[in-house]
């Protein structure tokens, strides 16, 4: 793991300490950058604003939200939490982030107790261990691209491709990839919880692209929506295996499953995302 992660871990990190303006009212920096904002970073900030009001013995178990517009680096969100309901068992909040008076995203949050009751689960599906040299996801967004200098080497998050793709080849609408945090977090389950959030929203459109041989650099991707249950407590401590499949393309848009792992085949968090996929067309 480079010293440019581990420093893009460390940046982000920072970006999530958002400030509290009042008790519902809080700012976050998107920090510098080109290009529209990732939008599981708004997200990640969203998912923090959302807990910071709520009783930290519950924790969050699902989110549903949109992405409205484009976020834009080097302009503060004012995040703003509307607080729903505080019932006995379940809490809900929403929240709206707002970029020069604009909505860009709205979340709904509920967050639960802990408590006993049913339990049963599908296995992890069969995926090759993240050691085993596995190609990274930077590396073959860089050989797509058929430019060395399009790696970034700051992304907070590594992931490793189960199932790469030659450029321009068709394969099925799925595929696996290990996830991990370039660095160490610090033991705060609501963190522990954003960052997961933030990793949601890496590399689920790319399944909907592989049916039609649309590699990086051939293909505008935006995400439309997005929703995360989570089912046990979160610890982005390891690798997490993401494994996503697309049942369905139309009219540009692509949905997509993503179901997350620990290691030890725990299901922590099931994903569902609604993307725009447009084929750039050449000059």
């Amino acid at each position: 793991m480079s010293d440019s992660n581990k420093r893009g871990i460390g940046k982000l990190l920072s970006y999530l300490d958002i400030e509290a303006l009042d008790s519902d009212l809080f700012l976050g920096d998107p920090g510098n950058g080109s290009g529209r904002l990732f939008g599981g970073m708004v997200a990640a900030q969203s998912v923090i604003a959302a807990g910071r009001t709520v009783d930290p013995e519950r924790s969050l178990h699902s989110l549903h939200a949109y992405f409205l517009r484009p976020g834009r680096h080097g302009v503060p969100i004012r995040f703003v939490v509307d607080r729903i309901r505080d019932g006995r068992s379940f809490t809900t909040r929403r929240v709206k982030a707002h970029q020069r008076g604009e909505a860009i995203f709205s979340l709904s949050a509920s967050f639960a107790k802990p408590e006993e009751g049913i339990c049963h689960e599908d296995p992890m599906p069969d995926a090759p261990d993240p050691s085993d040299g596995l190609p990274e996801w930077e590396s073959a967004r860089a050989k797509a691209l058929g430019d060395g200098t399009a790696k970034r080497g700051d992304s907070a998050v590594e992931v490793r491709l189960c199932d790469p793709l030659e450029t321009g080849e068709v394969g099925e609408a799925r595929h696996r990839n290990w996830l991990r945090v370039a660095g160490s977090l610090p033991d705060d389950p609501l963190i522990h919880t954003a960052m997961l959030v933030y990793a949601s929203d890496r590399t689920l459109l790319s399944a909907a692209s592989r049916p039609h041989g649309l590699p990086w650099g051939k293909r505008m991707a935006a995400s439309l929506d997005h929703a995360v249950w989570i089912h046990r407590p979160v610890r982005f401590d390891s690798w997490l295996l993401y494994a996503s499949e697309s049942p369905i393309a139309r009219s540009a848009r692509g949905l997509v499953f993503g179901a997350m792992y620990y290691q030890d085949g725990g299901r922590v968090a099931t994903v569902a995302q609604e993307g725009l996929i447009r084929t750039l067309r050449g000059d």
